[in-house]
């Protein structure tokens, strides 16, 4: 089924609202249901953008959240021109037979027909458009379709699209831990560029960012999301690799994963706890 099928069946509605941050732009929280869930938590965003989707433009936002109460994972659907949005869970197909995808999904980027999900120690696993279908009983599902396995010792903890059409890869890490991004190369389809071994070769830095929860890179700039936890305001690091400088209380409690909106030069973002969930876009520094 199509995208514009899953957008038909959206039911559930965002509204504004104002989250805290001294960069926020824009805001949006969930229905009350999905709001205060303490079971599912949101986590990773991409967005039509990152998929050069021109038939979109900057309409569609996806969102994944993880269940603490093993259903898995699913992706939101949201149309900011109507603000509707829907739930489809993501799944594996095992014996012929679909079971839940039970990762942290901590980031979610979107190239052409395919969504990545950040797997942190599996890696990351990718779905494609093709693979939405509905069952029997009416409701959706996505079936994953691959699995990159990570083999270098990272944690895939987040996950985005550059500008210049990269995947870029990043672990959440405290200070004694490795914080590292790896830049990884699309083809014009959207797919990971393998090598003849069938690995994918990435270009790695270890930024020394504790508790980074997204990151992006826009032109040799990266921009990187910090969460301090459920009452402070989060932080923005940014700059060029080694010269990063840090903007205190840019965005709202909690920041997750983030994505780059080129035409708007803003940042969308997504943050986690219950009672304080948004979905609202900040200005980078220049």
């Amino acid at each position: 089924m199509s995208v514009a099928e899953v957008l038909a069946g959206a039911e559930r509605r965002v509204r504004w609202a104002i989250p805290p941050g001294l960069r926020v732009r824009r805001g949006y929280t969930w229905d009350r249901l999905d709001r205060h869930d303490a079971t599912w938590w949101p986590q990773g965003i991409t967005s039509s953008i990152d998929a050069h989707r021109t038939d979109l433009a900057e309409r569609l936002l996806l969102v994944s959240w993880y269940s603490k109460g093993g259903d898995g994972v699913r992706i939101t659907f949201l149309d900011l021109a109507t603000r509707r949005y829907t739930h489809v869970p993501l799944a594996l197909i095992r014996d012929g037979e679909l079971a839940p995808l039970s990762v942290h999904a901590g980031g979610l980027a979107w190239r052409g027909p395919w969504l990545y999900v950040a797997a942190t120690g599996r890696g990351c696993y990718a779905a494609h458009l093709d693979d939405l279908r509905r069952r029997p009983d009416g409701s959706l599902t996505w079936p994953v379709r691959l699995r990159y396995a990570a083999d270098d010792g990272m944690r895939y903890s987040f996950l985005s699209v550059t500008d210049a059409g990269e995947l870029v890869a990043g672990e959440y890490g405290g200070p004694a831990q490795p914080t590292r991004l790896a830049r990884f190369r699309l083809d014009d389809s959207g797919a990971l560029l393998l090598g003849e071994a069938g690995a994918a070769t990435a270009h790695t830095v270890d930024v020394g960012v504790p508790s980074m929860q997204g990151a992006t890179r826009i032109g040799d700039r990266y921009e990187l999301m910090v969460s301090r936890g459920r009452r402070r305001p989060g932080d923005l690091w940014e700059g060029r690799a080694g010269e990063l400088r840090v903007r205190p209380f840019a965005a709202p409690p909690g920041p997750e994963d983030v994505s780059y909106a080129p035409a708007t030069g803003l940042l969308w973002g997504v943050t986690e706890f219950p009672g304080r969930r948004w979905v609202f876009a900040l200005r980078p520094g220049r």
